[in-house]
């Protein structure tokens, strides 16, 4: 499975469905434990989370808030990348990674032609002015009469002058056509990159986040710690500062913020350019109209949905879960709850005078979201291949294997655990470049489970940086889906992402590491090692020598 995750031969979802064949024939696991591997609690909370995701597309809620982003951060490069990357980052966290970058990539290119015009026309531009300069050249070779050499050196010195102006003219035009492609190579590799940062800041922004949750409470079921709101007061300052520095990294690298010219004017075209800039912005925010009924009442539960989800046990106070039966509620069902009602709330403004007005017509009115919609739009294929990630960590928890290969990690043990945990951000971030972050986070989180465990520490503080460092996969096209839909644009060269992308991973590895040993340890209780980890360190031992002496007496038979 792993192998065929990591080269991607076959289909993901069909790869994730393999566990139900074999478990049950070669005796690993019962039918009966693997199949509920495939819809438990922590699928229902995705699943609730790709339901709200269509019902934001189904009324282009999205569009509006990005266009608004927009229009209030203004329109200077700078500026224009940071409010990019903030809408991109901020829808990220809700919707997939994949569908905010598609998203955000047509409102970014709608800005660039306003800024420069179409990415072909300078080259014309620039073809002219070097034909003008050739003439230009040609002119100067005339003969010219001896007896007119007073008039020849007065022409000779205007030949100079337009010669240099028109050098001058040229450079201007190559710096201008370099700031350009700076520019909008700046513009487009800003957007994946915020949205794979973006996705880190939920439980429900990207599935690694949802399949450490499903192995804790497969591997430790005692442990309660990690839920969404938790998980966001963890996950979300990490996400600003990386934000804010990686925004700062691009618009230095592709010229967004001249660290030399704070006080040059601008010119005239780039003035003229971004007040067209503007227009656009306002002119694609204007054709959206009016904002509807629908859109308020996605807002409001899209609102509610987060609210709730964070409220239900925020672990520094009582969430609103305390007040029914411990353990019943979980932030699954907080997401279904919410959701639910989307297919039953009307899209149109209901009017009381219909319930009064006994020769109204009964009319159907349209729901928020209709089945239909959802079907059509939720990605299944993720929650199967979430499912199979479940079964197969499953399948290694009960056959002893993740026991099997966390003894064999005993040359690890010396290792102090802050420089475990910068060793494994930069394993996984390099492994994740060329295999999907989900095949990643499934075949690593058993290994750090159990490396955890050898090293006395607490589980959670190698496998949070396990889960976050296989999102900040930033250097190859290949490494996420944004990264590939961003080249695809044909704007962005290989060279491009490895350049800009080795300092974002390396910060990200930096920060994750500043994070882990700073805020998270009270988050988390990150400083003990927990009772939930105790006992699962007693039950390995003694299935570690139950496999030991099956192995033994087959030996001895043989």
């Amino acid at each position: 499975m792993a192998l065929y995750w990591c080269t991607e031969r076959r289909c993901l979802a069909v790869t994730a469905l393999l566990p139900i064949v074999p478990f049950p024939f070669l005796g690993i696991l019962p039918s009966n434990k693997v199949c509920p591997q495939y819809f438990l609690d922590t699928n229902f909370l995705f699943l609730s989370g790709l339901i709200m995701a269509s019902a934001i597309e189904e009324w282009n809620l999205h569009r509006r808030i990005a266009l608004r982003v927009l229009m209030l951060v203004g329109v200077q490069p700078a500026r224009l990348i940071l409010g990019m990357m903030l809408t991109t980052s901020f829808l990220s966290m809700w919707l997939s990674n994949t569908a905010s970058t598609a998203m955000m990539l047509p409102i970014a290119n709608a800005i660039l032609k306003s800024l420069f015009g179409e990415k072909d026309t300078s080259k014309d531009m620039k073809r002219e002015n070097e034909e003008n300069q050739a003439s230009l050249h040609q002119n100067k070779l005339y003969t010219v009469p001896t007896e007119m050499q007073f008039l020849a050196s007065t022409e000779d010195k205007d030949l100079t002058e337009e010669k240099e102006v028109a050098s001058d003219a040229l450079s201007d035009l190559k710096k201008e056509e370099e700031y350009k492609t700076n520019i909008w190579k700046g513009f487009l590799i800003s957007i994946p990159y915020a949205a794979s940062i973006g996705g880190t800041a939920t439980l429900t922004g990207t599935a690694p986040n949802l399949i450490l949750l499903g192995q804790l409470k497969s591997y430790f079921p005692e442990c309660d710690v990690v839920n969404f709101g938790s998980w966001f007061m963890f996950a979300f300052p990490l996400m600003l500062i990386f934000l804010l520095l990686g925004w700062l990294w691009i618009s230095i690298l592709y010229g967004g913020i001249n660290l030399r010219g704070w006080r040059t004017k601008k010119s005239n075209i780039r003035v003229d350019a971004e007040a067209r800039a503007r227009e656009v912005i306002k002119e694609d925010y204007q054709k959206l109209g009016p904002t509807k009924f629908a859109e308020q009442a996605i807002f409001f539960f899209f609102c509610m949905f987060a609210i709730m989800l964070f409220s239900r046990d925020p672990k520094f106070i009582p969430g609103w879960a305390s007040f029914f039966a411990p353990g019943f509620i979980s932030d699954a069902v907080t997401g279904i709850t919410i959701v639910i009602i989307l297919f039953f709330f009307p899209s149109q403004k209901p009017s009381f005078k219909w319930w009064f007005d006994l020769k109204a017509p009964n009319t159907e009115t349209q729901p928020l979201l209709t089945w239909r919609k959802a079907q059509e739009t939720v990605p299944w294929n993720i929650i199967l291949l979430l499912g199979g990630g479940f079964a197969m960590a499953k399948g290694c928890e009960e056959s002893g294997l993740s026991v099997w290969i966390g003894g064999r990690l005993h040359p690890l043990e010396g290792v102090p655990p802050p420089v475990a945990v910068i060793l494994i951000t930069i394993v996984i971030a390099l492994f994740t470049e060329f295999a999907s972050n989900t095949a990643t986070i499934i075949i690593f989180l058993p290994v750090l489970a159990e490396l955890a465990i050898r090293l006395k520490v607490n589980p959670l503080y190698l496998m949070i940086p396990g889960t976050i460092g296989c999102s900040y996969a930033f250097m190859l096209p290949v490494s996420t889906p944004p990264n590939s839909i961003a080249f695809s644009s044909g704007h962005l060269m290989v060279k491009d992402m490895a350049r800009t992308g080795l300092l974002m991973n390396l910060m990200g590895v930096l920060l994750l590491s500043l994070a882990m040993n700073t805020w998270a340890k009270s988050i988390f209780q990150l400083g003990t090692f927990p009772a939930w980890a105790n006992i699962h360190a007693e039950n390995a031992t003694s299935l570690l020598t139950a496999v030991e002496n099956v192995t033994l007496s087959a030996l001895n038979k043989i």
